[in-house]
């Protein structure tokens, strides 16, 4: 009789047992990526799947679902072809873009295990993901990503190649590993036999490892969140029907827009898996939509659903704030009596309430509100989150008043992105929602941890057995590193972090204590460095100064001190991402606090 898999892994190579129950969400049958998207493909094989549109053009293309997996398929033949075998890793740094996605599914689709990289990553960064995931392939978004790598490649012995999109090889270009185009190297797998491909794909299982995410370190490199087919699949599969059990549409003829990173798990997961599970079509924004053009690509596209980070609705909810200040007279009336009665249905829509419709709703929404949401590209939207970081109450009120719901969600990378769920009909304000049908939360008495376990629970991280096994104690219980509560109808708020933190409204995660000890290094005349940004647009820091400094130690801070900023650790990944605790002691110089909680904390 063979033994029992394990629980939990620490190699790609490693098969874990599935966390199944007996009954419910939990019990349903386990699948591959490649399974669920054959389904889709077979399912709604002529209809949308990515709509693309070049910068300047006007015009979308789009690719259907049996062309995106003929794609994906060439990618798959093309790692063959250059020699990666099963397990083998493959990095990919860039906007969301097909040739990404493509990329993603066509390296599982061949047996191997995508990881993505930050854009915004440094050469060393890159260097340190390349190295401990043992990348065989990187694709970049054009020649400055590539560049990055191209420096590197002759310290990564087992790169075998580098592939560019968007962009052409240059000339000149000299580098240790054969750097393709993203058109040569799909050609380059021709030759590679369909049951070579398919042997590959037959050969995967719902608890091998599928796909790499890197989370950002407290204080340190940061570690590889191990999620296998069943991770993804299942949570994909529970949240749908969370979703659709609470009236959301979620097929081919929805759509969303496509604009976080995709190295982050929420993106990935709404942006890749939703579309691979439900075939629903993703428009892709363009690389600037964070700067402003994001409103353009939400009224052509018209999302049936949205997830933003809390920076994306507060800088909606500024940009309206700026226009609303020029209306005037009745209009101005009408606009402030409308949202009075947007603002009362959504405070009578919030679980326990009792619901209904207030008087003048129907002319409300007919005069003001719907005008509004068609504004925005949000005529069709019925279901909107917001997650990655805590969301303002001013920012949710706002929103409500609008006759825009917005639902948060609380999660992390370890938990292949959500933990809990806001529905239409259930769903508080200050509150991140109730726990995934299908998984179990509890708070730790003493400290007020949460701790949770079901089948989205990660296989581990990457080359990291003790910190897997401090993550996801004996019982398989995975402790989260934030403190909250659950009230008496299971609604859970979280009320701080055990770990060291800062999540800017952006979503990025910013590890303090690298930071303030480069500060103190920098600039030798202070005691202590408290970086501050939890929840704000940027960092600030406050200082102390050593006892009895004198003016001669004063630092010079003359010219372009930016450069600076390149040795610090890039910001990155979901709320509540990592897990290890900080081991800065509280109470003594250089342990300054530097966070700020409310009770509706976010994914």
């Amino acid at each position: 009789m063979a033994a029992a898999k394990p629980l939990t892994a620490w190699e790609v190579h490693q098969e874990v047992s599935l966390r199944t129950t007996a009954s419910g969400i939990g019990a349903a049958t386990p699948k591959t990526i490649i399974q669920v998207f054959q389904g889709t493909v077979k399912r709604v094989p002529n209809h949308p799947a990515y709509y693309t549109k070049a910068p300047g053009s006007s015009s979308y293309t789009f690719k259907t679902w049996t062309q995106y997996y003929a794609d994906c398929r060439a990618f798959a033949k093309s790692l063959i072809a250059l020699g990666l075998a099963p397990f083998h890793v493959i990095n990919i740094i860039g906007f969301n873009s097909i040739e990404w996605v493509t990329a993603c599914i066509g390296a599982i689709l061949g047996g191997c295990i995508p990881a993505g990289v930050y854009t915004t990553s440094n050469p060393e960064a890159c260097h340190f993901i390349a190295e401990h995931s043992e990348a065989h392939v990187v694709l970049c978004d054009g020649v400055a990503q590539l560049e990055k790598y191209v420096a590197i490649a002759h310290k990564l012995p087992v790169l075998k190649a580098l592939v560019v999109y968007n962009d052409v090889v240059p000339s000149d270009l000299n580098c240790s590993v054969p750097v393709f185009t993203f058109a040569d190297f799909l050609a380059s797998g021709s030759g590679v036999d369909d049951t070579a491909l398919e042997a590959r794909m037959n050969a995967q299982k719902p608890g091998n490892c599928c796909t790499l995410i890197y989370t950002s370190g407290t204080t340190g490199n940061p570690k590889a969140v191990m999620l296998s087919h069943d991770n993804l699949t299942w949570t994909v599969e529970a949240v749908c029907q969370s979703y659709e059990a609470a009236g959301s549409i979620l097929n081919q003829h929805s759509n969303t827009v496509s604009y976080l990173p995709l190295s982050h798990v929420a993106a990935q997961l709404f942006d890749i898996y939703l579309p691979i599970t439900r075939g629903l079509a993703i428009y892709f924004a363009q690389p600037d939509a964070l700067k402003g053009s994001l409103g353009t690509t939400l009224k052509e596209a018209r999302p049936t659903l949205f997830f933003a980070v809390p920076r994306v609705w507060e800088k909606m909810m500024e940009k309206m704030i700026s226009i609303g200040r020029g209306t005037t007279g009745l209009k101005k009336t009408l606009v402030t009596w409308a949202k009075s009665v947007g603002a009362a249905k959504n405070e009578a829509a919030q679980f326990g309430k009792g619901g209904g419709t207030p008087c003048g709703y129907t002319i409300a929404q007919r005069l003001i509100l719907s005008k509004v949401r068609a504004a925005l590209g949000f005529d069709r939207c019925d279901t909107m989150f917001s997650g990655a970081a805590p969301i303002s109450l001013e920012a949710v009120k706002f929103f409500a008043a609008l006759d825009i719901p917005v639902y948060e969600l609380f999660g992390q990378s370890e938990c292949t992105g959500p933990t809990t769920l806001s529905l239409a009909g259930a769903w508080k304000v200050s509150s991140v929602g109730m726990p995934m049908q299908g998984t179990q939360m509890q708070v730790v008495e003493d400290t007020q941890e949460l701790i949770y376990q079901g089948r989205n629970t990660m296989m581990g991280y990457l080359k990291a057995e003790q910190i897997t096994k401090d993550t996801i104690d004996a019982d398989g219980w995975l402790h989260s590193g934030d403190c909250g509560k659950l009230d008496e109808d299971n609604f859970c708020s979280i009320t701080g972090r055990i770990k060291e933190l800062i999540i800017t409204a952006g979503g990025e995660n910013i590890p303090p204590v690298l930071l303030e000890d480069a500060i103190k290094e920098e600039i030798p005349l202070l005691s202590n460095a408290m970086a501050i940004g939890d929840r704000r647009k940027f960092l600030t820091a406050v200082f102390t100064l050593k006892h009895g400094a004198r003016h001669s130690d004063r630092p010079r801070i003359h010219g372009d001190h930016r450069g600076r900023g390149q040795d610090l650790p890039q910001g990155q990944g979901l709320r509540g991402d990592e897990v290890e605790k900080s081991q800065r002691p509280r109470g003594v110089p250089g342990a300054a606090h530097s966070k700020v909680y409310h009770s509706g904390q976010g994914l």
